[in-house]
């Protein structure tokens, strides 16, 4: 089958790069060896090229390739911040998640459904679901994806509520010993308390005792540094 996309990602193969991503994902899955900066260059001009429909249908043919790179290069087409109407690329999105099975394809995919988040806040319901499901990196997604409500400047009353909806999420999940998901609570407070010190603060107060060691440092990373832990 003619698949133009996927040949100019197989033209940029490293074989000796390859093995050594392959060494290091552990996931039995195509390595071309290919780099992100190479790869961002070819989904933006693929964006370019293409209207919504074609993006939606470039997107599921490099994801269901089951190669890395052209994995990352699907969530990398349909990472932006407008997109109207957005139903179908979430409804692709949310269905590449329950084949997550390590964290950097499934970040570059959490990357892009972050955005569509923020868009329609109503998929926090959807998505909280996922805190619950057995597969460990489902399970991240959840607080990847929803990171952008730890970068708020300045949250409106609305996105402040949500805001304390994920702490909640935090708050279940720090049990969770799995260390992908301790190290994600560890990345999403460390964000938080770059705007939001106090609360951190406060979490770490309440519920700290319960995550590891590594979670914790990495929580107050940045209050350390600022001196406020």
């Amino acid at each position: 089958m003619d698949f133009p996309e996927l040949d100019a990602l197989r033209a940029l193969a490293d074989a000796e790069r390859a093995a050594q991503m392959e060494a290091y994902h552990k996931v039995g899955r195509v390595y071309l060896g290919v780099a992100n900066p190479p790869i961002d260059e070819l989904a933006r001009l693929w964006r370019e090229a293409l209207d919504l429909p074609g993006r939606l249908d470039l997107a599921a043919r490099l994801w269901e390739s089951d190669i890395h790179e052209a994995r990352v290069a699907a969530a990398k087409l349909l990472t932006q911040a407008r997109i109207r109407p957005d139903a179908a690329v979430w409804e692709l999105i949310a269905g590449w998640v329950p084949q997550f099975d390590g964290w950097a394809i499934a970040d570059h995919v959490m990357g892009a459904a972050g955005r569509r988040l923020q868009a329609d806040p109503a998929r926090l319901d959807q998505v909280e679901i996922w805190l619950d499901d057995p597969n460990p990196w489902v399970r991240r997604a959840a607080l990847v994806g929803t990171l952008p409500w730890t970068r708020l400047r300045n949250p409106k009353p609305e996105e402040l509520a949500q805001r304390e909806r994920l702490l909640g999420w935090l708050e279940r999940l720090a049990h969770d010993r799995d260390s992908s998901i301790q190290k994600a609570i560890g990345g999403w407070l460390r964000d938080l308390s770059k705007h939001d010190p106090q609360r951190v603060r406060d979490w770490l107060d309440a519920h700290g005792a319960r995550l590891k060691p590594v979670a914790r440092s990495e929580a107050g990373r940045w209050l350390k540094r600022m001196g406020r832990g």
